[in-house]
C-alpha cells in the first residue's frame, strides 16, 4: 500500500527583524541608486557646479536616513559596533548638514561635492544590495561580493579626499560665523582620516 507523501519541508519564515532589515536595505539601495543616477546624469548635462540643485536635498535626506543604523547598532538589531557606526554616520551628517547646508555657496559648486556623492552612492548601492541579498536569500552574487570588497580601494580615497576638501573649503566662511566653528572644522580635519 502506498503511503501518502508528506508535504515538503517548509522553509522557516523570516523573523520580523530580518524582514525589517531586508526592507531597510532594499529601500536604502533604491534611494542611493537614485542619488547615483542623478549625479551621473546631471554632471554631464549641467556641470558639477549645478548638480546640487538636482540632487542636493534628496542626497541630504537619503544620508539622514542612516541615523537608523545607529539605532540598529544601539538596540542590537545588527551586530555592528555602536561607536564605529556613530562615527561614520556622524561624519556624513556633518558633511550634509554642517558643511554643505551651511555653506552652499562655497561647497555646492565645487567638483568635490559631486565626487563625494559619486563615491558615497556607488559605495552605498553596493553595500545595501549586498546586505539585502545576504538577508533575503542567504547568499550574495559573486560579482557583488567582489565589488563590496574591492571598490573600496578607489572609492574610499575619492570619498575621503572629497569630504576633506569640502570641510577645508568651509573653514573660511565658518570664520565669519564664529572662530569656534572654524577651529572645530580644523580639528575635524586633523582627526578625520584616522577616524574614518
Amino acid at each position: 500500500m502506498d503511503r501518502p507523501q508528506s508535504p515538503p519541508p517548509r522553509t522557516p519564515a523570516l523573523s520580523l527583524k530580518t524582514n525589517y532589515l531586508i526592507l531597510y536595505n532594499f529601500v536604502s539601495a533604491i534611494l542611493w541608486t537614485a542619488v547615483l543616477g542623478r549625479v551621473v546624469l546631471l554632471v554631464p548635462m549641467v556641470g558639477y557646479w549645478n548638480a546640487y540643485g538636482g540632487v542636493g536635498n534628496f542626497a541630504k535626506w537619503t544620508q539622514t536616513l542612516a541615523v537608523l543604523e545607529v539605532g540598529h547598532a544601539l538596540f542590537g538589531i545588527v551586530r555592528a559596533p555602536l561607536l564605529t557606526t556613530l562615527m561614520q554616520v556622524s561624519s556624513r551628517l556633518l558633511l550634509v548638514w554642517g558643511i554643505v547646508a551651511q555653506f552652499p555657496y562655497t561647497t555646492t559648486t565645487s567638483p568635490f561635492y559631486s565626487s563625494m556623492l559619486l563615491a558615497w552612492s556607488i559605495t552605498e548601492v553596493i553595500r545595501y544590495c549586498y546586505f539585502a541579498f545576504h538577508l533575503s536569500v542567504g547568499r550574495v552574487p559573486q560579482v557583488l561580493a567582489w565589488l563590496r570588497y574591492n571598490t573600496f580601494f578607489v572609492l574610499y580615497p575619492l570619498g575621503i579626499a572629497s569630504e576633506c576638501a569640502l570641510v577645508w573649503k568651509s573653514i573660511e566662511p565658518a570664520e565669519r560665523v564664529g572662530l569656534g566653528w572654524a577651529y572645530a572644522l580644523r580639528g575635524v580635519l586633523f582627526v578625520y582620516v584616522p577616524g574614518e
